[in-house]
């Protein structure tokens, strides 16, 4: 059939993958937050973010309610978080947050990951204290910096930066303030549209790659760890890689 078609076959199949990625990542979050409580988000807010959050990213509506209602059967099913570091070719630092229901598994798929393409997985604590553990938030919006942290002060919200870029703001703020802030910001804005809404490892300082192998390896273990299913986000410090 053609070079043309082998390329549009290639690029559905890897469409079709990240589709199928982005809902087993929610089905799980969102199964985790209805049996963190009551599997109701009218009733549990946990959830009622969850769910806001992949249907911003599109996750099917049928993947979040055969999660919650699996979370309401019997189902002893359990998923843990487990945060993972490691060194990547160069001098790059990854953190690989997972969501898993076997540990030994997923840590040595991470493992495995680092080492075939020239790293090697950290102890907890060896790279983490390179990164800051911050609640991140953005939105388009006439506002100053002023204006939004005022906003923020008045309700004994602690902030880290506000930064205004193009009438994108974007706050940075302690991971443990994600939900008093998000709060503010929607009793504030009842119709604001966050369209960065999460809390992240941000790295202090970033690091560039100097060859082609280095950025082919950096790029084939980002894949490697992106396909894996028990992994939700991973975070680094490679400048000019997203």
């Amino acid at each position: 059939m053609g070079r043309a078609h082998e390329v549009r076959a290639a690029s559905m199949a890897k469409t079709a993958a990240a589709k199928s990625k982005l809902n087993n990542k929610w089905s799980r979050i969102i199964y985790m937050a209805a049996k963190s409580g009551v599997p109701d988000p009218d009733l549990n807010q946990t959830l009622k973010k969850e769910i806001e959050k992949a249907k911003k990213e599109q996750a099917s509506a049928d993947v979040i309610k055969r999660a919650i209602e699996k979370a309401k059967g019997a189902n002893q099913e359990s998923y843990t978080e487990l945060v993972l570091e490691g060194f990547g070719p160069g001098n790059s630092m990854v953190v690989v947050e997972c969501l898993t229901d076997n540990h030994n598994r997923t840590q040595t798929a991470v493992k495995v990951a680092l080492m075939k393409t020239g790293g090697k997985i950290a102890g907890s604590g060896a790279v983490t204290y390179m990164f800051d553990h911050l609640a991140v938030f953005s939105y388009e919006n006439g506002q100053s910096e002023e204006e939004v942290l005022e906003t923020l002060l008045m309700a004994d919200c602690d902030v880290t930066d506000i930064e205004n870029e193009d009438g994108i703001i974007t706050i940075y703020a302690p991971n443990n303030e994600y939900a008093k802030i998000r709060d503010a910001l929607q009793e504030a804005m009842p119709d604001i549209d966050l369209t960065v809404d999460t809390i992240a490892w941000m790295p202090k300082n970033y690091v560039k790659l100097e060859s082609e192998k280095e950025i082919e390896q950096f790029n084939r273990m980002l894949e490697m760890l992106e396909d894996d299913d028990d992994v939700q986000e991973v975070y680094h410090n490679v400048e000019g890689l997203n």
